[in-house]
């Protein structure tokens, strides 16, 4: 799959600019990282970007719908560029690892709220804790 992240940052009015491509490309072959590892990702490909400058990208293409900033409770945030199809994550509560969970049962926003008071819900967020294969898979007895 190609994604064209220069169309995507014009799309989103968005200057086209080294670090923002970088930090696009980082967050689509690695979903769910932290801005840490973001920074690494960047910096493979441009050595002098700063940390400053990778959270101004982050915080710009967040705000403009490009990235999804998810924080699981007790978690530290974490990034995707898969936005717009109110998807869900699983979190093993041993090593942090999430993965996305499709939005399965009924129309978005996948949840009917018991008693909505009044609001217009248009997102419903879900996140399903538990432990990995790996995690569990290490903690069996053998």
């Amino acid at each position: 799959m190609t994604t064209d992240f220069e169309a995507q940052l014009r799309g989103a009015s968005l200057r086209v600019t080294g670090p923002r491509l970088a930090v696009l490309s980082a967050l689509h072959e690695h979903p769910h990282v932290d801005t840490d590892t973001v920074i690494t990702l960047v910096r493979a490909g441009l050595p002098t970007v700063s940390h400053q400058a990778v959270y101004d990208v982050l915080r710009a293409l967040t705000d403009a719908g490009l990235v999804r900033r998810i924080q699981p409770a007790g978690a530290t945030a974490r990034y995707e560029t898969r936005v717009g199809d109110n998807h869900h994550h699983v979190v093993c509560r041993s090593c942090g690892t999430i993965a996305d969970v499709e939005c399965t049962v009924g129309h978005a926003p996948c949840l009917t709220a018991s008693d909505d008071h009044g609001f217009a819900v248009d997102e419903a967020e879900v996140v399903f804790w538990g432990t990995c294969p790996e995690c569990a898979a290490s903690t069996t007895p053998r």
